[in-house]
């Protein structure tokens, strides 16, 4: 018999409820298609559990991320001064996509799943995790210490290309050379996040942005009225050293295992697929992920030169909308965090079949809970920002204006989640494909067209617009474009299958628009507007049987009521 104690903490980290106790729940009965039952696969109950937990821990670190900006906006408004700091807050929002969410995952997910694979087929020679991160991270600590002094180095001139028409250069500068730290922290964090990811465990990754926004924001306290703005600034830099002081006790762990001994999650590996661990790490697999990546975050450079010339402001109200309109995305996003390192494992399987049918339901779901966010922020844009935000130095002239913006960055939450989605099919293979690439170039070459045309006209706006328009299009490329060198996802099915949640929310907007006018203060009408938009979306979801919604939801009577049935029978 398990100790209490061993399993709260196997509840902790994202496992347990074993047969063997070995911390993973795994299906009952034969494989499909010849697969071991021992193959890696995992039950849905265990990925349900670990998705719970990431949602948890992501929306406790959104929480501290609105409470960083209600700091940010309550100390030094919207103005000059701000918008110095959002340029600085350009490098570490490049380095969490490259190093943390996208880049170094989309590497080194597949590259652990692989040698977590060759580790369970047995003794063959030394342990494949070990030589792994022997092999990868000194060097990487190297590269991302050089590129951490270059960017304190050149801070003067990267403001300069990135703001060009910014009132105050010299204190983005200084907040530059402050945040340009953050590049060895935000490394380290994101290799540690994604070798614990790949033996399925979920705790420490999923708290490493707790601690981060919790570290600025007591900094922005102590220091804002001596460093000003600044304090923002070496708050980013300390809270990078936090996460990965965060994480690395985990990894080191894991690490300290025997080298017989089974993954995070328990589960043996079957024999086949690839035995070439280094393949992951192959130069041209590293520079299509890091060129996707930086062309997906490169909409954020994008908007902040367009909107250097704007009034001053302008980039802060971009900011703020943003932050705002992407929790929606970011709550959808924990579903392919947690079932990537599912699909890559899949795939070093050689269950191609498997990984098809996670990443499809991915997709359909992650798509239902982005637009469903996306209804509430539409309706709900005033009264939130109003609600989060104006108090102190942020005025309600700048919640009008932030509201604006917000409502039409909105219009791109869905492409934005489909192409955070989508692209893990292709990286999950661990081959190099230089289409995600490539299509995210037309999509930035669209967003920096369509910004030029309609920043003059429409100001921040036509620039959100022009950022909803860019990803939408690289989405619509990615999905189209699934192929051999990817999941073999069924395009037209999932195509099909996405219709309908955007169907709900097209019903669910204007529900939304009118419960939120049902009220003057922003608390209320938040959340008329909400309960408003909540019940036609259900409502229209079920009509469409969006996610499947009926075969879920219908067993849920009977199983609520055989057990009174049964009490009430047995009362007689």
């Amino acid at each position: 018999m398990r100790s209490g104690a061993a399993e709260r903490t196997d509840a902790a980290d994202g496992t347990g409820d074993s047969p063997a106790g070995d911390g993973v729940p795994r299906p009952a009965g034969p494989a499909p298609d010849g697969v071991s039952r021992a193959a890696g696969a995992v039950s849905g109950r265990f990925l349900a559990r670990a998705t719970l937990l990431s949602a948890a821990l992501s929306m406790a670190a959104a929480v501290l991320g609105l409470g960083r900006d209600q700091t940010l906006a309550h100390l030094f408004g919207a103005g000059a001064e701000t918008d110095a700091f959002l340029v600085a807050w350009t490098v570490p929002e490049m380095a969490s996509t490259l190093l943390i969410e996208d880049g170094m995952a989309f590497v080194l997910v597949p590259a652990f799943s692989l040698a977590l694979a060759r580790r369970g087929r047995g003794p063959l020679g030394p342990d494949p995790v070990r030589a792994l991160v022997a092999a990868s991270l000194p060097r990487l600590c190297l590269a991302l210490a050089g590129a951490a002094a270059l960017l304190v180095l050149g801070a003067p001139l990267l403001v300069a290309v990135l703001a060009p028409g910014l009132s105050d250069a010299s204190l983005a500068v200084a907040c530059t050379r402050l945040t340009g730290t953050c590049v060895l922290s935000f490394g380290l964090a994101g290799y540690c996040s994604a070798a614990l990811r790949a033996h399925r465990s979920y705790l420490a990754p999923g708290a490493i942005y707790i601690a981060y926004n919790a570290v600025i924001i007591a900094t922005m306290f102590v220091l804002a009225a001596r460093w000003g703005v600044r304090a923002a600034a070496l708050g980013v830099a300390l809270g990078g050293c936090a996460m990965a002081l965060a994480l690395a006790p985990s990894l080191w762990r894991r690490l300290a295992r025997r080298p017989g001994e089974a993954d995070e999650a328990g589960v043996p590996e079957a024999p086949g697929g690839d035995r070439d661990g280094v393949r992951a790490f192959a130069p041209a697999l590293v520079c299509a992920v890091l060129l996707f990546a930086v062309g997906r975050q490169s909409q954020v450079l994008i908007e902040r030169y367009f909107a250097s010339g704007l009034p001053a402001g302008a980039i802060s109200h971009l900011n703020y909308a943003q932050k705002i309109a992407q929790l929606p995305m970011s709550l959808a996003m924990m579903v392919c965090v947690v079932t990537f390192p599912v699909v890559a494992r899949a795939v070093a399987d050689g269950d191609v079949r498997r990984a098809r049918d996670r990443v499809e339901r991915d997709l359909v779901l992650m798509a239902c809970l982005v637009l469903f966010g996306t209804s509430v922020v539409v309706a709900c844009a005033p009264a939130i920002v109003q609600l989060l935000f104006q108090r102190g130095a942020f005025t309600a002239g700048d919640t009008a204006a932030t509201a604006a913006v917000m409502r039409v960055y909105a219009l791109g939450l869905l492409g934005h989640t489909l192409v955070g989605a989508l692209v893990r099919s292709y990286f999950s293979t661990g081959r190099t494909s230089w289409y995600p690439p490539a299509v995210m170039a037309v999509g930035v070459v669209a967003t920096i067209a369509l910004s030029a045309w309609a920043v003059g006209p429409w100001g921040a706006r036509g620039i959100a617009a022009a950022n909803a328009a860019g990803i939408t299009l690289t989405a619509l490329l990615l999905l189209f474009g699934l192929g051999p060198q990817s999941v073999p996802v069924r395009v037209p099915r999932v195509a099909g299958a996405l219709a309908r949640p955007v169907g709900a929310t097209l019903g669910a907007t204007p529900a939304g628009l009118f419960g939120a006018g049902l009220a003057d203060a922003p608390a209320v009408s938040a959340a008329a507007g909400f309960a408003c938009a909540s019940a036609v979306f259900v409502a229209l979801a079920w009509l469409l049987d969006v996610a499947g919604v009926r075969s879920l939801l219908l067993p849920v009577p009977h199983s609520v009521r055989s057990p009174l049935t049964r009490k009430l029978r047995h009362g007689r």
